[in-house]
């Protein structure tokens, strides 16, 4: 019994210098500092970034998937399972992937954002209170 302790006191000593120089070692000659930081509605499970850098979706514990721009405005949420324990999107987050553990399912849902564009001022021709608006881009000079 008294060699397991000394064998395990020489192991914990022998990695303190280690720790040690690592706390103190330059990091590589890289440069990093906080880009942005936010609160979340509920305790985080799993997250992902779209490619473009668009739209942040965390899974939270409360079985919602909500959607944030990078700098943390809430875009929205979406309900999941309970069961829900991983989640993924396609590149632009244009889909988004769920992966249940206990219901062994995969399940993919198509997203898409509705934007409201503010057309204040703007010519239109037709009704101005019609359900529906089309806008057409065709200055981009």
């Amino acid at each position: 019994m008294k060699n397991f302790f000394l064998t395990a006191t020489c192991l914990l000593l022998s990695t303190l210098p280690l720790q040690a120089a690592s706390q103190n070692a330059p990091a590589d000659n890289i440069d990093w500092s906080v880009k942005n930081t936010w609160k979340l509605p509920t305790n985080p499970l799993d997250f992902v970034q779209s490619l473009d850098n668009k739209k942040v979706f965390v899974l939270g514990a409360d079985s919602k998937v909500y959607i944030f721009t990078p700098e943390g405005k809430k875009i929205g949420a979406i309900p999941v399972a309970k069961d829900v324990t991983g989640i993924d999107i396609a590149p632009r987050g244009e889909a988004l992937y769920l992966i249940s553990k206990q219901g062994k399912t995969y399940t993919a849902l198509n997203i898409s954002v509705a934007q409201k564009i503010d057309i204040t001022g703007a010519p239109f021709l037709g009704d101005e209170n019609a359900p529906v608006t089309m806008v057409v881009f065709s200055d981009f000079q």
